[in-house]
């Protein structure tokens, strides 16, 4: 997997607004990344040190679709990973900061 492929998006959240000012900043990354790929990927993207990378991943939830006329569909969302990377003292990503 290539390293532009890795990073999806940065995570803009009240949580993760807060945990910036610990250093750390919140990824939505690809379901394959593995915690080196993504440590990896930051680190060459943004010019940091990465002290730890923590992953989980999100359950897609049930929505339903209703339409006039019709009978409601359950559709169920797609699942995707989060990770929060704590970055090393003296470092920060200004391009997510809120």
């Amino acid at each position: 997997m290539e390293i532009t492929e890795v990073l999806r998006r940065g995570i803009l959240t009240e949580e993760s607004v807060r945990q910036q000012e610990r250093n750390k900043y919140t990824f939505e990354v690809a379901l394959e990344a593995n915690k080196i790929e993504i440590r990896q990927a930051v680190e060459v993207l943004f010019k940091v040190k990465v002290a730890s990378v923590n992953t989980m991943r999100m359950p897609g939830k049930v929505k339903m679709f209703r339409r006039r006329g019709a009978t409601p569909q359950r559709q169920e969302a797609r699942e995707w990973k989060k990770a929060i990377v704590t970055l090393r003292e003296g470092y920060t990503i200004d391009v997510l900061k809120a």
